[in-house]
């Protein structure tokens, strides 16, 4: 077996890794923090394996929440989130792929259009 196959099955097997880890290359596990739940500024314990707290403003949301509240790092685990498991961030963590451009532009909207012309209006 392969040393990625050996590590990608002590990976799977491992029952202290959080649902949504995956399998890092080793490029991509340094500096990225610590594998431990930590709590936010907000008192919410992020990567403890409980992506439905009842504390947090997500499962509290309703018309007058700021989505801002939930904008930044202190609301991402380095090594245990959701985003991980897309295949497009396995690609990139896992096979080391870069990621495609162009994933998030709309090909049939041109959001610069008209900027292209000049001014008339400011003779």
């Amino acid at each position: 077996m392969a040393d990625r196959e050996q590590e990608e099955s002590r990976h799977v097997d491992d029952p202290a890794l959080d649902p949504y880890e995956i399998a890092f290359l080793p490029k991509f596990r340094e500096g990225r923090g610590n594998r431990a739940p930590f709590v936010n500024k907000y008192g919410i314990v992020i990567g403890d394996h409980q992506y439905e707290s009842p504390d947090s403003p997500l499962s509290q949301w309703s018309v007058d929440t700021d989505p801002a509240v939930m904008a930044g790092d202190e609301w991402i685990h380095p090594f245990k989130d959701i985003g991980f498991l897309t295949s497009e961030n396995r690609d990139i963590f896992e096979e080391g792929l870069p990621p495609q451009g162009g994933i998030f532009t709309h090909p049939d909207k041109n959001a610069s259009y008209g900027l292209d012309k000049s001014n008339e209006s400011c003779d």
